[in-house]
């Protein structure tokens, strides 16, 4: 077993056992830049300038047509109620119903083109966060909970599009509505407008007031969420194990907790949202009363016309609709908001260090030396210490010892998925250090333990060894891997579709497939870590022959509890305690009689370590 001290959801694509404990991190109430969060969601939404602009002259001219109404129903009451004009009142209305088609159909055209412009956004934004995950250190997928990865790109990023899709456009509109009924008002009498506007600095301060506190509430949902994914995604993927150990009730439990965590926190933002909606209609009913009476004394005084009064009262409503519409709309941009903190947050993790200018890998003749390292998955707890090993090109080179020795972590080493503290890795004579991450793994092949098969074809999957392979080298890599004569006894041979990671084979054929991969990728180096453990002995037989051919020529390091499947390894190295303490041959080393000599005892006799 490789030194793995944590457990996790189905692990990322690549090697990664004996990784550093996992911690789930609880996203807490941090503050945010919100203009910082706004201007980095412009960038995306800029690419498509010129449908915006068409979004916002649509919507500034539905919002004049709009506002048309109450206006024409002021001039129809003075100018052709009062008179007797039926003729004039009826062309009146003819332009009030026109204007009001006009508002619906640039109402829908306007949102027509904001669904696309946000499509295209989130698009891109998930095609960023994706990109970057692709980019991000082992170390990263290490200490966060998968379910919560999952979760910002795809529910964050989600909500992040329904604001963009509907709300925006209605924002936008609601603002244009406002400024214009305002604009209207101040044009029709001067007094009333005045009256009308002074609930308006109440507004603003209510909704400040809730928007701060809804953001912080938000961001809480939205990591508990990212939590309980986590919990979901790991018990699916678990579900053997926790039927196994009958953890069924345990793990419901576990679920609940969350879960109750995740209606807390979500009541309570609710809660504080919900707030919004009743206060702007008191503030609103208020403000309709105070411009009702006022207009009453003023048409009173003389002051004001009865179509003046009708169609302020009627812009007083509107007042109070957009204002109504903006509180509303702040419940889902906060939450917007969040989420896009969320995603950018994720996108801000710092990529995979590489070199910039790196050394010449292409082909390697597979001399391996490691000098005087150490490293520790956590600073001052060392895995290795001053270790080192050389392994002379198509050596099988054995590494064995207890578990947490880090026999692992030496193959996460040559492979660079973690780097070093101290002391220096390299091959045919070049510091990996100073290569290009790339091309050093394509030079090095991986056959696990628990190989990752994706639900896909047979020959898709062994093809991911080396895309560019045609047919004939992906079904020549299958004979060479002992594979080939169980794949065409498939229901669909080479195309049949597999489960996700392989559950529809068993262990045994799932390592052949994961053979054929490496064979087809042809690297100078390989690394076996356990590739034969978990198999019934006819089946280890058959991996056997298979890992022959494949380490054939080639330098190997193989990582084996199974000590009698390392008998001609050219070098045993025993590693204890991230030291090797003893090194030689399979049978060297048993005449010294030493602790080698007495892990292959244990074997044998049962006895535990």
């Amino acid at each position: 077993m490789a030194e793995t001290r944590r457990t996790t959801a189905a692990p990322p694509i690549g090697f990664r056992p004996g990784g550093p404990p996992m911690a789930f991190l609880q996203d807490g109430p941090k503050s945010k830049n919100t203009a910082a969060t706004l201007r980095r969601l412009w960038a995306y939404l800029e690419r498509q300038r010129w449908v915006l602009i068409g979004v916002a002259g649509l919507v500034i001219v539905t919002a004049v047509v709009d506002l048309a109404g109450p206006y024409l129903m002021g001039l129809a009451i003075d100018t052709y109620i009062s008179t007797g004009d039926l003729a004039g009142l009826a062309a009146l209305l003819g332009w009030m119903f026109a204007s009001f088609v006009v508002a619906a159909a640039g109402t829908w055209w306007q949102s027509y083109l904001m669904a696309g412009v946000a499509q295209r956004a989130v698009r891109d934004i998930r095609t960023d966060l994706f990109a970057r995950l692709q980019t991000l250190p082992l170390r990263t997928f290490d200490q966060r909970p998968h379910g919560d990865l999952m979760s910002r790109l795809t529910n964050d990023v989600e909500i992040v599009s329904n604001v963009l899709a509907t709300n925006a456009s209605q924002l936008i509109a609601n603002v244009v509505g406002l400024i214009g009924v305002i604009g209207l008002m101040f044009t029709i009498n001067v007094q009333l407008a005045i009256v009308s506007l002074v609930v308006m600095p109440l507004t603003v301060v209510l909704t400040r007031l809730i928007a701060a506190r809804t953001r912080v509430g938000f961001r809480q949902t939205q990591g508990a969420l990212g939590e309980l994914n986590g919990i979901i995604e790991e018990t699916i993927t678990g579900e053997r194990v926790v039927q196994a150990f009958a953890r069924e009730a345990a793990t419901t439990t576990q679920f609940a907790i969350v879960n109750r965590r995740l209606q807390k926190v979500a009541l309570r933002a609710r809660i504080l949202t919900s707030f919004m909606g009743p206060l702007m209609n008191m503030v609103n009913n208020f403000g309709l009363a105070v411009v009702a009476c006022a207009g009453g004394w003023l048409a009173v005084a003389g002051l004001a016309t009865v179509g003046e009064i009708a169609a302020f009262i009627n812009y007083a409503g509107r007042l109070g609709r957009p204002l109504n519409m903006i509180a509303q709309l702040f419940t889902s941009i906060q939450a917007a908001l969040a989420g896009a903190e969320r995603v950018f947050e994720l996108m801000d993790e710092l990529p995979e260090a590489d070199v910039s200018a790196p050394a010449p890998f292409l082909h390697i003749n597979g001399h391996v030396r490691l000098s005087a390292v150490t490293f520790g998955y956590e600073p001052g707890l060392p895995v290795l210490k001053h270790v080192s090993l050389e392994a002379a090109p198509g050596q099988m080179i054995a590494l064995v010892g207890p578990t947490g020795a880090g026999k692992t972590t030496i193959a996460n080493l040559l492979t660079r998925f973690y780097d070093i503290a101290e002391g220096r890795i390299e091959i045919d004579g070049v510091d990996v250090a100073i290569v290009h991450k790339d091309d050093l793994r394509r030079r090095i092949g991986l056959v696990l333990q628990d190989n990752f098969l994706f639900a896909d074809t047979v020959l898709a999957n062994i093809r991911y060894g080396r895309l560019e392979a045609d047919d004939a080298e992906v079904i020549a890599a299958a004979r060479l891997a002992n594979a080939d004569a169980f794949i065409h006894r498939l229901p669909h041979g080479y195309q049949t579709v597999l489960t996700e990671r392989g559950g529809n084979l068993s262990q045994g054929q799932r390592q052949l497939l994961a053979i054929a991969r490496v064979i087809l990728a042809d690297p100078d180096v390989l690394i076996l870590d356990e590739a034969t453990s978990n198999v019934d002995t006819r089946t280890e037989q058959h991996l056997q022959q298979a890992l022959l051919r494949l380490m054939h020529g080639r330098t190997s390091f193989v990582i084996a509890h199974r000590l009698s499947t390392i008998r001609d390894a050219d070098q045993v190295l025993v590693l204890k305690g991230g030291e090797i303490v003893e090194r030689g041959t399979h049978s060297g080393l048993l005449e010294q009689a030493g602790f080698y000599h007495h892990l292959f005892m244990s074997q044998f006799k049962g006895q535990i370590l």
